[in-house]
């Protein structure tokens, strides 16, 4: 199953029995802004879930990174609520970014979900193809979901840590080169990458219209950051569009890609954990 959905394929599944679609929209800038569209106009049933309240858990400051993934069983509870089932066809989509549904979309293949798309376009590629919108809630009947996570999807700090002079090891950071060199930092308390990492923006993975690339240009953006066949480490700010470079290597075919969670801003509570800066060629220190 491709990871993307069209718009015009979605519209010939909604109200089928076992199809769940989830609105994922959420701004960083402002946290209520993703429940006031849902509000305003969703695709018919669609269920909304929240980044901060339903896709993290609790920030702890100094401790964990500004998105920490709830518990499997938190998000397990959560998903009995949005009706979700292990054989559930959840389709989830945002505002067209696509950096809010891969992360629903990584976490809920994490938890054992099996079949999950993201609706290439979001709701703006829905909008534009003037499939239906409503304001109507949908009446939700609870399943009987439970967690079944698969750990080889993640890595933790320490890991990392003990891999940072593997020289097989590589870590993928998904945030503006600006930031990965240290050069700027709108967000957390120190600046700079964890050291040995290369730069490859999120953004990368579309053109410029918003649509992602061909497989096939996926395919050789992305093969040229495995080294020896190994699919890298993703990371970025806060866990978020780390899952973007994710969903985009799980439409290029390439497999095995895993997600350090925390990311950059877990990275920098521990004193111990080093930091590099700057940029050359390849987007590595220098």
């Amino acid at each position: 199953m491709s990871p993307f959905i069209a718009p015009e394929v979605l519209a010939t599944l909604l109200n089928t029995p076992g199809v769940v679609v989830l609105d994922a929209r959420f701004s960083l800038a402002d946290p209520k802004l993703g429940q006031t569209l849902y509000r305003q106009g969703h695709i018919p049933d669609s269920r909304y879930i929240d980044l901060e309240k339903d896709l993290s858990a609790q920030v702890v400051p100094g401790k964990t990174s500004r998105h920490p993934l709830p518990t499997p069983e938190v998000f397990a509870e959560r998903l009995r609520e949005l009706g979700i089932s292990k054989t559930t066809h959840v389709v989830v989509y945002d505002d067209g970014g696509h950096a809010m549904a891969a992360r629903a979309w990584w976490q809920l293949r994490w938890v054992g979900v099996q079949r999950v798309q993201v609706l290439h376009g979001g709701f703006k590629s829905w909008s534009a193809g003037r499939y239906p919108v409503t304001t109507e809630t949908p009446v939700i009947t609870s399943s009987d979901f439970m967690a079944d996570v698969d750990h080889s999807m993640t890595v933790s700090a320490n890991d990392v840590m003990e891999q940072l002079q593997n020289p097989i090891f590589r870590l993928i950071d998904a945030r503006a080169p600006e930031r990965f060199a240290g050069e700027v930092e709108p967000l957390d308390h120190k600046a700079g990458h964890i050291p040995g990492a290369v730069c490859y923006p999120f953004t990368s993975n579309m053109d410029d219209s918003g649509s992602f690339l061909s497989v096939e240009q996926l395919q050789k953006q992305l093969g040229d950051l495995m080294v020896d066949g190994l699919a890298p480490v993703f990371y970025c700010g806060s866990g978020v569009t780390a899952c973007h470079n994710l969903l985009a290597m799980e439409y290029a075919g390439l497999s095995g890609g895993k997600l350090y969670p925390g990311s950059w801003s877990e990275w920098i509570t521990d004193k111990i954990r080093p930091i590099a800066t700057g940029l050359n060629a390849l987007g590595a220190d220098k």
